[in-house]
């Protein structure tokens, strides 16, 4: 561990700042300098995984290659440093407790009272430890805001680290509000870094996020009331992406007081790929397709954040703009002609989600783009309804999911086999990485332009095998099978630009490397 480096970021002030973004751009500008960096997130809430969460209350629940459900940030980890990360690097409360009472009711405490310190702070630089074996440097993020009950501990753990190896520096991520144009306030963060510093910890960098660029007497207040060099006060303004932050910072050169305070090398970034897919992002060459999101948690568009980053990506790569409509399905329910809202889009896409409501509309948009041949991208839930619509609509069955309808006359969507005898909700459905067969001649094997791939999934329900040769024959192309026991994959049709993966392929997608569906459905969009 002595020759590790760790990098703490930890926000003050308000939730909602963008710590994820600022410590997945940070590892960016290491990562582009040479440097193996791996991401940790802390998490303070009591639940083991993100995995039973409402994506109302929480965002999206992002899935890593381990099958392992994680918070959202750990998607912005990845689609910055354009590298898949194991499990083992979100840590939660829930985890933590889990196995402190575990270890308890083993003995393996040997009759000691435990408590916060050291038994729980000691489980934590024990997994930061684990994590930093492979690598150069460890970003942890901590979550929730200082001062928060949740990660007091957490705080205290990373306080334990700095003083036992001392090649840590600390983050701070704060919010400097402007009263009026030109009139910044720097005494909330003043504050804030004095609660920081009650609880054993001087910030080495303050990054601030304003509605205006500091001024040169905020950044004086800050350095002066915060111990911080005026050179160690940086900017977090509002960008038109957020890919475009690690450029920002590096033009602002924060490498510099983190290789003073962690003794790193003074080496150039590599941004030249990334720097033109901003470019793409910020001035594209082509005009704008416009694409819908028919979901069912369009009120809370965290809820979807991979499908819209997975677009924005595969829009870089062709260099054409990109205009997102949120389309609430439930609404789509209610209309007598769906057109009037859809008419007006490219190409529509059908992500994923649990549960009845909103259901009906999202086949209604399903419909529409087939017979209207609009380009149609379904994800999970996605490819279930894409079935179901053509068993009614094209077969002429009375179809539907056991999800939805355990009585249904024609199951065509029911309970994977191994998921049928299942009592416990965390953690338990067909998660991560799994490989699947494309057939040649598909839209599937012209985008990924490979036989074999591997995408993640998060399901409990499949294309019901005894219903797949009439689907087939009725005309649906299933495109994409998983090789031991033929699940079905992707599914197409042969009309027009319509495909659908049982997969979450939005969630390997990055703007360095975008999903090979997504790039192809933006063309499609733009034909």
């Amino acid at each position: 561990m002595l020759d590790k480096k760790f990098i703490v970021v930890a926000g003050s002030i308000m939730s909602g700042l963008g710590k994820g973004i600022v410590a997945s751009s940070i590892a960016k500008l290491l990562q582009a300098r040479g440097y193996r960096v791996a991401p940790i997130k802390f998490d303070g809430y009591l639940n083991v995984d993100c995995g039973t969460m409402n994506p109302f209350r929480h965002g999206e629940v992002f899935v890593l290659d381990d099958g392992t459900e994680v918070d959202m940030d750990f998607g912005t980890y990845e689609r910055f440093l354009n590298k898949s990360i194991p499990g083992n690097c979100s840590i939660t409360g829930g985890k933590l407790f889990k196995t402190i009472v575990e270890k308890e009711r083993r003995g393996d405490y040997l009759g000691r009272d435990v408590q916060i310190v050291p038994h729980l702070t000691d489980e934590i630089k024990k997994r930061v430890a684990e994590v930093a074996k492979n690598v150069d440097i460890v970003l942890i993020e901590i979550g929730g805001t200082v001062g928060d009950l949740e990660n007091g501990y957490f705080v205290e753990a990373m306080r334990q680290m700095n003083y036992e190896h001392d090649n840590m520096a600390f983050i701070q991520l704060t919010y400097v509000p402007s009263l009026s144009p030109g009139e910044q306030k720097t005494k909330p963060t003043q504050h804030a870094t004095r609660l920081l510093q009650s609880l054993g910890i001087q910030p080495d960098i303050i990054i601030c996020r304003e509605q205006e660029n500091l001024s040169a007497e905020a950044k004086k207040k800050i350095s002066a009331y915060c111990n911080v060099s005026e050179n160690a006060v940086f900017d977090d303004p509002v960008l038109k992406t957020v890919y475009e932050l690690p450029l920002v910072l590096e033009k602002q050169d924060i490498y510099a007081p983190l290789a003073k305070k962690l003794g790193l090398k003074n080496r150039k970034a590599d941004l030249e790929n990334w720097e033109k897919k901003v470019k793409h992002i910020i001035s594209p060459k082509k005009e704008p397709v416009k694409v819908a999101i028919v979901g069912k948690y369009t009120a809370v568009k965290d809820a979807y954040v991979s499908v819209k980053e997975a677009l924005v990506h595969a829009a870089a790569t062709v260099n054409c703009g990109l205009e997102i409509g949120w389309v609430e399905a439930s609404d789509l329910e209610k209309m007598e002609d769906i057109g009037e809202v859809l008419s007006k889009y490219d190409g529509i896409i059908i992500p994923g989600g649990f549960g009845g409501r909103g259901v009906e509309g999202k086949i209604r948009a399903i419909q529409y783009a087939r017979e209207n041949k609009k380009a149609l991208v379904g994800l999970c839930l996605g490819l279930q309804l894409m079935v179901i619509e053509y068993a009614r609509n094209v077969l002429g069955l009375d179809a539907n999911s056991t999800e939805f309808d355990k009585h249904t006359p024609h199951p065509v969507i029911d309970l994977l086999p191994e998921q049928q005898q299942i009592s416990k909700m965390g953690g338990t459905m067909r998660l991560g990485d799994y490989e699947c067969i494309l057939k040649k001649g598909t839209l599937a094997h012209h985008a990924y332009k490979k036989d074999s791939i591997s995408e993640r999934h998060r399901h409990r329900l499949e294309v019901n095998p005894n219903y797949v040769k009439q689907l087939e024959k009725g005309g649906l192309i299933v495109s994409g099978t998983h090789p031991k026991n033929n699940i079905v994959e992707i599914a197409e049709w042969k009309t027009s630009f319509g495909i659908a993966t049982q997969a979450h392929i939005e969630l390997k997608s990055r703007l360095e490397e975008p999903a090979p569906i997504f790039i192809e459905f933006i063309k499609a969009c733009e034909k």
